[in-house]
């Protein structure tokens, strides 16, 4: 009788031990298929997050701003070389970073070994940001052709010919009736350019007067950007009707940031829904634009152009320029708090990573200072130019150089890759 006791309980273990790891096992699988719906969500509609990063500047708004955490020293990992300049900004998207060169090739590589997992070939080189919505990439190049691309493969999936070179990067919105993607992008035969993302079909085009050299930015049902014809433009998403037009006194050859307004909030304690524009320009000036009234808030006095894009925080405005340095500007009210001084332009969109700013320089050099003051953290020297703006992804820092390479770096050691 006890022996038969001690094989029943022999036997109720294993059957529950049995029942427990079935437990864990489905669990898995059930936690491995949600994280999988998670980011396929994640993908279809462009968010940000802390293993991707889609598109130039991060989101819409172009604000070049993440709430992350750098470590004071990187290291590098590894490299990619291409047989071109890299001037294209990179997409991070289900480790893969996506980007173009100048050799007319658009290449996805691994994020974690730098590893080539597909490449092809465009009619020309390539200086344009890469958009990703779900499994399609886009991206512009210099034959006038806006290309779209499956994210696993590279399989082509259409293409829209424009009428001149395509320099600017591709950024998204979603239909608010259909739910469908549409992407919009400017171009170099002065228009601004709105397809379905799915198709390639031309929604509507919003002619300007002059080239448009930088990435829209989307926000508030509206997308925004600036010209070579010295005008901040401001055009409907639904069917780009002009909204307003803002002489800024001369033309703007990068992005516009966007961000809502920093004003009291209301009697009921809500924010300002009105959103401000922060653009620099080639008359060696940063403004402020409140969207809403159509009037300049501040102007910044700098010393030589600004090609740079600015990023945005919620006290900061921090752009590049022409005269060797970053400068550091009052959000509220445009007065100058800080610069630090390169060997060369800084065409280079800074990003605002957490409490640090990571950018490079024509001096070869990416840098990664303080927030606060502008105290330099650390530096690396690539020793080629770099203008392409840092993506931040999957615990890397991924950008590209005028040397024809991309290079990763992180908090391990360096490991090399090259075509």
């Amino acid at each position: 009788m006890l022996l038969d006791k001690r094989k029943h309980w022999i036997t109720l273990a294993l059957a529950l031990a049995v029942i427990g790891i079935w437990t864990i096992l489905l669990r898995d699988v059930r936690d491995l298929f949600l994280e999988k719906e998670t980011s396929e969500e994640a993908q279809r509609d462009g968010s940000l997050s802390p293993e991707n990063w889609p598109m130039f500047r991060g989101t819409p708004s172009l604000q070049g701003y993440v709430d992350a955490e750098l470590p004071r020293k990187l290291f590098l990992e590894w490299v990619f070389k291409t047989k071109g300049a890299i001037r294209s900004s990179a997409a991070v998207v289900n480790n893969k970073v996506l980007f173009g060169s100048d050799d007319g090739c658009v290449y996805a590589l691994k994020a974690n070994t730098g590893e080539l997992a597909w490449m092809t070939q465009t009619g020309d080189g390539i200086e344009s940001s890469p958009c990703v919505l779900g499994d399609s990439l886009y991206i512009g190049s210099n034959d006038g052709l806006i290309h779209s691309f499956r994210v696993e493969d590279g399989t082509a999936l259409w293409k829209f010919q424009t009428e001149d070179r395509i320099l600017g990067g591709v950024n998204w919105f979603a239909d608010s009736i259909t739910g469908r993607n549409r992407i919009v992008f400017g171009g170099y035969d002065t228009k601004l350019y709105c397809l379905d993302g799915e198709t390639g079909q031309l929604l509507w085009s919003h002619e300007t007067g002059n080239y448009i050299n930088g990435t829209p930015a989307v926000g508030d049902n509206t997308v925004v950007f600036g010209g070579c014809d010295a005008l901040v433009h401001v055009v409907s998403v639904r069917d780009g009707i002009s909204l307003a037009q803002i002489d800024v006194g001369s033309y703007v050859p990068g992005s516009v940031a966007l961000a809502r307004a920093q004003s009291d909030a209301d009697s009921d304690g809500n924010p300002s829904d009105d959103f401000q524009a922060f653009v620099g320009h080639y008359g060696n000036e940063v403004l402020c634009v409140a969207l809403d009234s159509q009037e300049i808030v501040w102007r910044y006095q700098g010393t030589a152009a600004f090609f740079s894009s600015p990023a945005v925080t919620e006290s900061r405005v921090i752009i590049g320029s022409r005269d060797r340095k970053l400068h550091c500007i009052e959000r509220r009210t445009g007065i100058g708090l800080w610069t630090f001084v390169t060997q060369g332009n800084v065409d280079c969109s800074p990003l605002v990573v957490g409490d640090k700013v990571l950018f490079g320089s024509d001096d070869g050099r990416l840098y990664l200072v303080s927030v606060s003051d502008g105290t330099l953290l650390w530096s690396y020297d690539i020793g080629k130019a770099i203008t392409a703006c840092p993506a931040v992804a999957a615990g890397r820092i991924f950008i590209g150089s005028e040397d024809g390479g991309i290079y990763a770096f992180g908090t391990t050691s360096r490991k090399e890759s090259s075509r």
